[in-house]
C-alpha cells in the first residue's frame, strides 16, 4: 500500500512539475513569432527573461502584453524599457549583454 501510495505521490509531482513549466504554456505562439536565427535567439531569451511575466504567447501576465508592442512603441522606447526598467519592470541593463538587449529590441519591435 505504500508503494502505491508513493507511486501516486510521484505521478502527481510529475504533473504539477511539468504543469508549471513556462515553457510548456501556448509555445506554438512563441515559436510561430520565429523566423529567423535571430528570432530563435531572442525566443530563447525570451524564454529565459520574461516569460514570466509578459507569459509564452506574449500575451501578459504580470507585465503588460507585447503582442502588438511594435505597433505601439517605437524601437528605441523598447531598448529603453528593458534597459532601465519600467513601471514595475526591472532593469536588464546588468543582467543581459548589449547585444542580446538589441536581439530582444529588434524581435519586439517586429510584433505588430
Amino acid at each position: 500500500m505504500r508503494r502505491i501510495l508513493g507511486l501516486f505521490m510521484a505521478v502527481l509531482a510529475v504533473i504539477f512539475l511539468g504543469a508549471c513549466n513556462p515553457k510548456a504554456v501556448d509555445e506554438p505562439a512563441l515559436q510561430a513569432t520565429i523566423s529567423s536565427p535571430e528570432d530563435e535567439e531572442a525566443a530563447a531569451l525570451y524564454r529565459s527573461q520574461c516569460i514570466s511575466c509578459h507569459a509564452a504567447d506574449l500575451s501578459g501576465k504580470v507585465g503588460p502584453n507585447l503582442q502588438n508592442i511594435g505597433s505601439n512603441i517605437t524601437e528605441e522606447k523598447i531598448n529603453e524599457i528593458i534597459r532601465d526598467g519600467s513601471k514595475g519592470m526591472p532593469s536588464f541593463n546588468k543582467l543581459l549583454e548589449d547585444n542580446e538587449i538589441q536581439i530582444l529590441v529588434q524581435w519586439l519591435a517586429k510584433m505588430k
